[in-house]
């Protein structure tokens, strides 16, 4: 599998502000910050003082952790991320309320979060000179049927239209969209072997159908800080990643153990896909990555085409059952002995 590992040399010496830094990738990319580079200042921004405390301990033994900085604060506070900004190079914002049926609940939190605070993180970023931001996202913003999804894709097309605000400042807003992150927080991994851990005599599937796209947390850092680099600004970037079924996903987990379909719980869909048909006409492919492209008159071809991206076939979509990688037994079980 692909590692999207990049030169990182770009960072050294500067100040790096992560929302929602306390969380599986805010602290994955803290550790590869220590491990490979040289930050003036590394700010976790967060709200949870509780997180932010175990992190600290987390890390305090690190020969590097003299770079880091802990800001309590919310992305819903735009005086407090200006002021936490100052100084700051770049941006990585992570913050987000992702749980898809406690969005569904709680419609006006989730987009208090995630659509007003990727507006404040947009405006405070272009107040405080900030060079560039990028914006992890999902692939549940292609073609939403969930509020989470929904919000997502709002914040998306605010971090897009970001650059057209900051006039000749040298200024650039992308994102990053990719699917579910093993052994993350949530995800159904860590969900199966803690029904495994309690005996449980079945697996619950909600669709033996269901299919989708897999990445590791490593390689979710490795490859937002790639797309840090090359971006120039509007680019929405989507890793090339292996699918499987979560039946398979199942059977390597507890090979001798039956399993149940439960049914697709609301907003759930039964295939991921991170480039829709439409999107695909302003998408470009490079050898790791597919690079959909902001609609801007001023946008300049030339650096994608010195890497030398490629046009996509007509018609492309890039969903999870119908994806050309797929993860067999042994790459799984792989990447289990990684996480």
């Amino acid at each position: 599998m692909r590692n999207f590992e990049a030169d990182l040399s770009f960072l050294d010496g500067a100040s790096v502000l992560i929302t929602g830094g306390t969380g599986s990738f805010g602290k994955q990319l803290t550790k590869k910050f220590l491990d490979d580079v040289r930050l003036k200042r590394c700010i976790i921004f967060s709200r949870d003082e509780l997180k932010q405390y175990e992190m600290d301990q987390m890390f305090r033994g690190h020969p590097n952790f003299g770079c880091l900085r802990f800001f309590i604060g919310d992305v819903r506070d735009q005086k407090r991320l200006t002021m936490a900004l100052r100084g700051v190079d770049y941006v990585v914002h992570a913050a987000a309320l992702k749980h898809v049926p406690i969005a569904e609940y709680n419609p006006f939190e989730c987009i208090k979060t995630n659509v007003l605070g990727a507006e404040n993180v947009a405006a405070a970023s272009i107040a405080s000179g900030v060079k560039k931001v990028v914006a992890l996202s999902t692939d549940k913003a292609a073609s939403p049927i969930n509020l989470y999804g929904a919000s997502k894709l709002a914040s998306d097309k605010i971090f897009v239209a970001a650059n057209n605000l900051a006039g000749a400042q040298d200024f650039g807003c992308s994102v990053v969209r990719y699917g579910n992150v093993l052994g993350s927080r949530g995800s159904v991994v860590p969900f199966f072997k803690n029904l495994l851990e309690q005996g449980t005599d079945h697996l619950p599937i909600t669709d033996m159908r269901m299919t989708r796209f897999w990445i590791t947390l490593e390689q979710g850092v490795n490859f937002v800080l790639s797309s840090l680099k090359m971006m120039q600004g509007g680019e929405i970037y989507i890793p090339k990643i292996p699918s499987m079924k979560i039946t398979d996903m199942a059977r390597n987990l507890a090979p001798d153990l039956p399993m149940k379909e439960v049914g697709i719980r609301p907003g759930e869909k039964l295939h991921e896909i991170m480039i829709t048909k439409d999107d695909g006409r302003q998408t470009v492919e490079l050898d790791d990555r597919y690079v959909i492209k902001p609609q801007f008159t001023y946008w300049n071809d030339k650096t994608y085409k010195a890497m030398g991206a490629r046009l996509i076939e007509d018609e492309f979509e890039y969903t999870s059952d119908k994806n050309t990688e797929w993860l067999d037994d042994e790459s799984f079980q792989d990447l289990l002995t990684k996480i």
